[in-house]
């Protein structure tokens, strides 16, 4: 799960253009609700729902005020983009709303359940409710009442922006975009009711200035983009749901809601874990409702039984945690409405470009109950593992080149289904777990980097890429969050449970520690593998290097045109990418762990000096040309794209167009290096634990090795020596923007600047090889060092995108 949650609750808080002007004068209501739904469609639910077709109205009947209910936005007719994140199937957040009565008006007003008193004294509540603000989302008038029905007219509530499009178009810098009434409609046929839910839906038309590359990419005409934003009105879940406190180590998500009456001592902080209410009927484990996530009938086979086998994966979990038949995954029923907040959501999501695949769970913000899992699931993503398989395993030009495509198609299900599980996950209330790839298949929570396995022959094979089945930390947090226990027993238990899973040598480590290029945690890592990071990354060269030697025609299908092998050459180059970052975090790194008091767990362990030295050993290896310099036959192979064809964000930039740049390719490996290395939080760690241990490499020794490793280096081929060339000017680059970010302690900008003094008095005596370039960036360190407002810092070189895989 990429972490966009937090920022779409922040966008739905967004003032709502319009939703707050003053109404005009307008006569009193009709006496008699029929006199404005008679001929209309009725249709009886949570609310009654009137349908007119004819003039394009919904309209609803209340029979009370001041009932709170659940309010979601979603939308089923999206904008495909992935840059943006608006996506078809995508849900907000619930809302706790009501309507109350203002004279002939009705308002509908969000409850804040950020500040809240969870007390039996009602004055206590009120002053704590009345203490922060409420939020008014919308306001019209009564169009008729009688004998306490009252009819409204929610059509420019459901044309109100409540999901917050508008506002994710500016803060995706797309321009400023309003919804244009006159290009608006409700959309009677859609309007539907149930007993505990009621579904309505609109088309929002957004004017705005259309200059945004994003919306460009997208839409037929940039200046109006044409939406349906749906909305669902939904009962509060019943009383009987118990919610399960939050804990550090629990692998869960959490709620949270400040309670002020708490006790004195304890937090007014109050977490829980969201979860799915679980009501069991009979010894054997059979519940009253259980778990169904819904896959949506637009996917595709072998897409389709690769991710209903995925997350019924999850099943196994829940019946070790003491259930029968408590989860499952299916096709969603034909002529179900997928905004249908009953159903839990499988949504094959197609966009412009590969990207990000998403879990929610929409809760309840008072309990945290989930009222429905939602899961986003980006459809060209499975392309994108296919093209990774297609250039490890050239398959075209070999004699079993239908058996290799074969395996590549089967490596891409394999993600699959362990895409289907993670992103199900998520839905039932569950974190990532970054550290778990240190066990292999330990968890689905974590992001998994395929297993290339090399032969004695030189030959790879991905017929083991992807475990299968859940690991046994899915057995936990499902055991943790959904287990009942006995009366007075539930924290002691799961005090145990944490215990034994960490016994068992599993931890925890979530987005925070893992998603940052300064983080410090070794095995937080995303797209990481294997038991021990160096050994792991000795194996992936070796990899990368055979597959270079065998890269050919062959990695391309037939019919593709040749151009395309610039964009294969990528993800194989750069193969040893999230593997140079978990190296990385063995430099200036440091273990802990998450942990209540209780546990009797806490402090932080740095990495042993000897291993710190290895992993930078390793990490200059990634800035020499030894390792970025392509091979002959790789460079006697690379094509200008065809015409008709253009290159884009997935290949390398060139200042050689239209020809394939290698110098360019070795920049972008070693920003990516550079990236991590240089990372103000990681140099001010390696200054700290140098002063507490001198046996630990501290700034000016990894300076000193990174500058043998580039511009000491000296190779007799011209063309290494371009390719080494590249490199240096961007490791001298990214210290100077390391510098110039104004991050480091005032020591360790010190260290920095002393180190760049040396590096300029050796660069400035000109050795016989690449005399002006050592001239250039002497002359360029001095400057910046005597003033730096004189010298503009060249950008880092763009690094084409890697993740998701």
């Amino acid at each position: 799960m990429k972490p966009a949650r937090y920022l779409l609750c922040a966008l739905l808080t967004a003032t709502l253009p319009g939703a707050f002007a003053a109404p005009a004068a307008t006569p009193p209501p009709a006496t008699d609700p029929q006199a404005v739904t008679r001929d209309l469609q009725h249709v009886t639910g949570l609310f009654d729902v009137y349908r007119d077709a004819a003039k394009g109205r919904v309209l609803l009947g209340l029979r009370a005020f001041e009932q709170p209910f659940l309010l979601t936005t979603s939308l089923p007719w999206a904008l495909g983009s992935n840059d943006i994140g608006l996506d078809r199937g995508q849900s907000s957040d619930s809302r706790l709303v009501e309507f109350r009565r203002a004279g002939t008006r009705v308002l509908l007003v969000e409850d804040n359940t950020r500040f809240r008193a969870d007390s039996g004294n009602a004055d206590e509540v009120e002053a704590v409710r009345r203490a922060f603000p409420e939020s008014v989302l919308w306001s019209t008038d009564i169009l008729a009442e009688r004998k306490g029905e009252v009819v409204i007219d929610v059509g420019t509530l459901l044309t109100t922006d409540l999901h917050g499009i508008a506002a994710r178009l500016n803060w995706t810098k797309q321009g400023r975009y309003e919804v244009d009434p006159k290009r608006s409609a409700v959309l009677p046929a859609q309007a539907r009711s149930f007993p505990d839910n009621t579904e309505l839906e609109a088309l929002l038309t957004f004017a705005g200035p259309g200059e945004g590359r994003f919306v460009r990419d997208v839409a037929m005409q940039a200046q109006s983009l044409s939406l349906r934003q749906h909305l669902s009105l939904v009962r509060l879940p019943a009383a009987g749901y118990r919610p399960r406190a939050y804990r550090a180590g629990s692998g869960g998500l959490s709620v949270s809601w400040r309670d002020y009456a708490q006790p004195l001592a304890a937090s007014i902080e109050r977490r829980v874990q969201p979860r799915f209410r679980l009501e069991k009927i009979d010894a054997a484990g059979h519940v009253r409702k259980p778990i169904v996530f819904y896959l949506d009938r637009g996917t595709p086979e072998p897409v389709r039984s690769a991710l209903l086998e995925g997350a019924n994966w999850w099943r196994s979990a829940f019946e070790k945690a003491g259930y029968k038949d408590a989860f499952r995954a299916e096709l969603l029923p034909e002529g179900a409405d997928p905004m249908d907040v009953r159903y839990n959501l499988i949504t094959w999501a197609h966009r412009a470009t590969r990207g990000w695949s998403y879990g929610l769970p929409i809760v309840d913000p008072r309990s945290g109950e989930i009222i429905r899992g939602n899961v986003t699931l980006g459809s060209q993503r499975v392309r994108q593992d296919i093209l990774i398989a297609e250039t490890l395993l050239a398959p075209y030009d070999k004699a079993d080149a239908a058996a290799l495509a074969g395996q590549a198609e089967r490596m891409a299900l394999a993600r699959l289904r362990q895409l289907g599980a993670h992103e199900v996950g998520h839905a039932l209330g569950f974190a990532h777990n970054f550290s778990a790839s240190r066990h292999g298949n330990g968890s689905v929570m974590d992001y998994p980097h395929p297993l290339i396995e090399l032969g004695a022959d030189g030959t790879l094979s991905l017929n083991e890429a992807y475990g299968s089945g859940l690991g046994p930390w899915d057995d936990f947090i499902v055991a943790h969050a959904y287990r009942e226990f006995a009366a007075g027993e539930e924290d002691a238990a799961l005090a145990r449970l944490r215990a034994d899973i960490a016994k068992a040598g599993y931890r925890y480590l979530a987005d925070q520690d893992a998603r940052s290029p300064g983080d410090a945690e070794p095995d937080g890592l995303l797209w990481d593998s294997g038991v021990d990071t160096l050994d792991t990354f000795d194996a992936l060269l070796r990899a990368r290097a055979a597959a270079l030697a065998h890269f050919s025609l062959g990695v391309l299908p037939p019919q593709r045109q040749v151009g395309e092998l610039e964009a294969r050459l990528v993800p194989l180059y750069l193969l040893h990418r999230y593997q140079t970052e978990a190296v990385a975090r063995l430099l200036g790194g440091a273990s802990y762990a998450y942990a209540d008091a209780a546990d009797r767990v806490a402090g932080t362990t740095p990495v042993s000096a000897a291993r710190q030295r290895a992993a930078l050993e390793r990490l200059v290896a990634t800035l020499g040309a030894p390792l970025l310099r392509l091979p002959p036959n790789v460079l006697d192979l690379l094509t200008p794209p065809a015409g008709e064809y253009a290159r884009n964000d997935e290949y390398f930039a060139t200042g050689m167009n239209p020809l394939f740049d290698p110098l360019s390719a070795a920049e972008a490996a070693a920003a990516q290096t550079t990236l991590f290395l240089f990372a103000p939080e990681r140099l001010n760690r390696l200054a700290w634990q140098h002063a507490r241990d001198a046996q630990q490499p501290g700034v000016e020794a990894v300076l000193a090795a990174v500058f043998a490793g580039t511009w000491q280096r000296s190779d007799k081929d011209p063309a290494a020596r371009a390719v080494q060339l590249a490199a240096n000017w961007v490791v001298l680059d990214a210290l100077l923007h390391a510098l110039d970010a104004g991050k480091l302690h005032a020591q360790v900008d010190a260290q920095l600047r002393q180190s760049l003094r040396q590096w300029q008095r050796e660069l400035a005596r000109a050795h016989a090889d690449g005399d002006a370039s050592r001239h250039a960036a002497a002359d360029l360190i001095a400057r910046y060092l005597a003033d730096p407002k004189s010298v503009t810092l060249r950008p880092l070189p763009r690094v084409p995108p890697g993740a998701p895989i």
